[in-house]
């Protein structure tokens, strides 16, 4: 059984039944409480769940290892994803909505996550980040079931400054393609943020939570 990842919550434990859930993984070299704070310009009365990367990287943590040209294994990638949607198994049970977002490296994250279970995620939103490419002769293909998204798709938001110094051309040239096959996209681009996060962006983002949970209520 994998070890439960450690998690940040905005409300107490008897508050979260029957709320929409959205779980939050950070970038890399951060932790849970950055995306925590951004909580406060998103919908109020949703619980939130920012969860921490399992290894260490500077001051902060990571998920899976990075190289300098952001090059990583789709084995830790994997490993990495497996301890949280246990996790999410189990907590998604009391909740009416399901939603992941994350930010750069988180992004790659909640796709994973959603690629494997699917039927647990009513919608992703990536901030800045990518999605994990991963070749057909892939030792873990199996374990991204995107053929069940080819299907029917995932509903995805995605964010991000098309000058972004930080993901490569080639992450996100993947990611377009994989989004266009795999999910009902929503892509706003926002100038002049670089790798981060602007107000205007959140409050689109808000917008599109309240209108995913209208949509499926």
């Amino acid at each position: 059984m994998q070890q439960a990842p450690h998690v940040i919550w905005n409300n107490e434990p008897q508050d979260r039944a029957g709320t929409p859930l959205v779980v939050m993984f950070h970038g890399y070299g951060s932790y849970e409480e950055d995306l925590m704070a951004l909580s406060f310009a998103l919908p109020q009365g949703y619980t939130y769940a920012s969860v921490r990367a399992p290894q260490r990287a500077g001051m902060g943590f990571q998920w899976f290892p990075l190289a300098a040209d952001l090059a990583f294994t789709t084995d830790a990638v994997v490993a990495a994803a497996e301890a949280v949607i246990e996790w999410l198994r189990e907590e998604s049970q009391q909740h009416t909505h399901v939603f992941l977002l994350g930010f750069s490296q988180g992004m790659a994250m909640a796709t994973t996550v959603a690629r494997h279970v699917p039927e647990l995620v009513d919608a992703v939103v990536g901030m800045s980040g990518f999605v994990i490419p991963v070749a057909p002769d892939d030792a873990q293909a199996d374990f991204f079931r995107d053929d069940r998204l080819r299907a029917e798709p995932l509903r995805m938001f995605w964010a991000r400054d098309p000058e972004d110094p930080v993901i490569t051309s080639v992450l996100v040239d993947g990611t377009a393609e994989w989004a266009n096959d795999h999910t009902e996209l929503t892509k706003i681009q926002y100038r002049g943020i670089g790798h981060g996060v602007c107000p205007e962006e959140l409050a689109h983002i808000k917008e599109y939570l309240q209108a995913a949970v209208d949509a499926t209520s």
